[in-house]
């Protein structure tokens, strides 16, 4: 029998709209949902369901395919409950190794990558807004293997090898092997990826990234480059340059790095390099840039990361406490400290306990779609706005253990054991507005109110991780928060007065 997925998107086929159709608001989106609670059971169900599972944890890929009908899997088996694989660490021969839970935030706010491993904070940083990068994981970035995902670029140049586990044991290749194509990798259906791991930076060793979009935030690299450069007394001896989006995959720049071996880093030489960027990339045209732009931004952003190296001032850009929008130890809280539910091994048809602006509930139904349909159809808390449905527009933000998160991205069991919190959450029991919400009307920061709860909430987040925000701090914490109606600066008066106290 075929999922509701599954017909919708048969029915598209017939039409010729399939890259058009989204799936409904009240519309199953798996048909199983399975949260393990070890690796070895979480190996076992892939085997046992084979092409008809997807794997999830962040989510931020894989609930966008499954609402475009790219993806139609009976079963998700969601990971996030497995112990140890979201650690960040470096062993006795000089590599750094990822666990597959790891999210973009964990490497932007790990000390360790920002030493030794900083092309991979940087790409990480440039990810979407702060609510992706709470639930986006390098592992997912990778498996997902689109041309301009942007962590894939500093882990080429990093020489990055990524294991694979299933019941008949791991294999290790390197990421130029295990990405073939648009979306097409190595991994098999019942592989999981365990580890990510590269050789550290050291003074030796030094590397940079750089990205150019066509905007500050949210934005999808139109190229970018990572550059790792191995030097002994100033003059280099081994060149990694690796461009990403501007091919199927990222490609090195072998012609270049032959033209930086052998001697120190200079105008001259820099120059000569990036002139020869164009004979490595191939890009294609599309609507963010056509072929001709690509080849002459692959060129600028060359010079311009050989610059910061020749400089030494590639780590310049990155804050150093970037915002987070998340609780400190919030990636997996139980709930039971508090009185609340215990999170456990999840199964469909069971249902989902969580805790909601304080509350206790239990769902039966909704289990099969998003948290932000289950919070609204089902919960009945409508002040969680849904908009774009691919994490973009930051209406639906709401706080999942103290963290920022677009809920549209979020699948729905997700929510078993975590505390939920909603705008209808945050004022005082007595009725009186939370500061951030006071601040809003004071400031006339609303036009229609559509976008209004999603900034209040990452406002409010902004204001628990820092009390006194800069106003760049400011403009990073609503960097996932669009207005149509243009209000920002109304917004930024009113954060801006919340900050100060006024």
């Amino acid at each position: 029998m075929k999922t509701q997925c599954q017909t919708a998107r048969s029915s598209a086929n017939r039409v010729g709209r399939t890259r058009h159709k989204r799936i409904g608001p009240t519309t199953a989106m798996w048909s199983n949902y399975l949260i393990p609670s070890s690796l070895a059971e979480t190996l076992h169900l892939l085997e046992r369901h084979g092409d008809k599972a997807r794997v999830i944890a962040g989510g931020t890929d894989v609930v966008v395919e499954l609402h475009r009908l790219q993806s139609c899997p009976e079963t998700l088996i969601d990971v996030t409950n497995v112990p140890g694989l979201d650690s960040i660490s470096s062993d006795d021969q000089g590599r750094i190794h990822i666990g597959p839970l790891v999210t973009h935030n964990d490497i932007v706010g790990s000390n360790l990558c920002r030493r030794l491993a900083l092309p991979l904070v940087q790409a990480c940083f440039g990810i979407g807004s702060p609510q992706i990068r709470n639930r986006g994981t390098v592992a997912g970035n990778i498996a997902t293997a689109s041309p301009a995902n942007d962590t894939l670029t500093p882990l080429h140049a990093l020489g990055a090898e990524i294991t694979l586990e299933s019941t008949r044991g791991q294999r290790t290749l390197s990421i130029e092997s295990l990405v073939t194509g648009v979306r097409r990798t190595q991994i098999a259906r019942e592989e999981l990826i365990v580890d990510v791991s590269f050789p550290q930076l050291d003074e030796s060793r030094i590397g940079t990234f750089v990205k150019f979009g066509l905007r500050a935030a949210q934005a999808i690299s139109v190229v970018n480059v990572a550059v790792v450069l191995t030097l002994d007394s100033g003059i280099v001896t081994d060149a990694r340059i690796a461009l990403g989006s501007v091919a199927p995959t990222p490609v090195r720049a072998a012609a270049a790095e032959s033209l930086l071996a052998g001697a120190p880093l200079s105008p001259d030489r820099i120059g000569a390099v990036a002139s020869s960027i164009s004979l490595a990339i191939e890009p294609i045209s599309d609507i963010r840039g056509s072929a001709e732009f690509r080849r002459y931004m692959a060129e600028v952003i060359t010079r311009s990361a050989l610059e910061q190296l020749e400089a030494g001032c590639q780590a310049d850009g990155l804050p150093m406490a970037p915002v987070m929008l998340r609780a400190k130890g919030s990636s997996s809280l139980e709930l039971n400290q508090e009185g609340g539910v215990t999170r456990r091994t999840y199964t469909s048809g069971e249902v989902i306990e969580t805790s909601v602006n304080g509350e206790l509930r239990t769902f039966s139904d909704g289990n099969n779609r998003t948290l932000s349909q289950l919070l609204r159809d089902v919960a009945g808390l409508t002040g969680t706005k849904e908009a774009c449905g691919e994490g973009e527009c930051g209406a639906c933000t709401v706080l999942i253990d103290g963290t920022a998160v677009t809920s549209c991205l979020v699948p729905a069991p997700q929510a078993h054991g975590r505390r939920i919190t909603t705008i209808e959450g945050i004022q005082s029991t007595d009725g009186t507005l939370h500061p951030v919400q006071q601040a809003f009307v004071d400031k006339g920061a609303a036009q229609c109110g559509f976008c209004t709860p999603g900034f209040v909430i990452s406002a409010v987040a902004l204001f628990r991780e820092k009390s006194e925000p800069t106003e760049d701090e400011l403009k990073q914490a609503i960097s996932g928060n669009l207005c149509r109606c243009t209000t920002y600066y109304p917004i930024i008066a009113a954060l801006e007065a919340v900050g100060s106290g006024v």
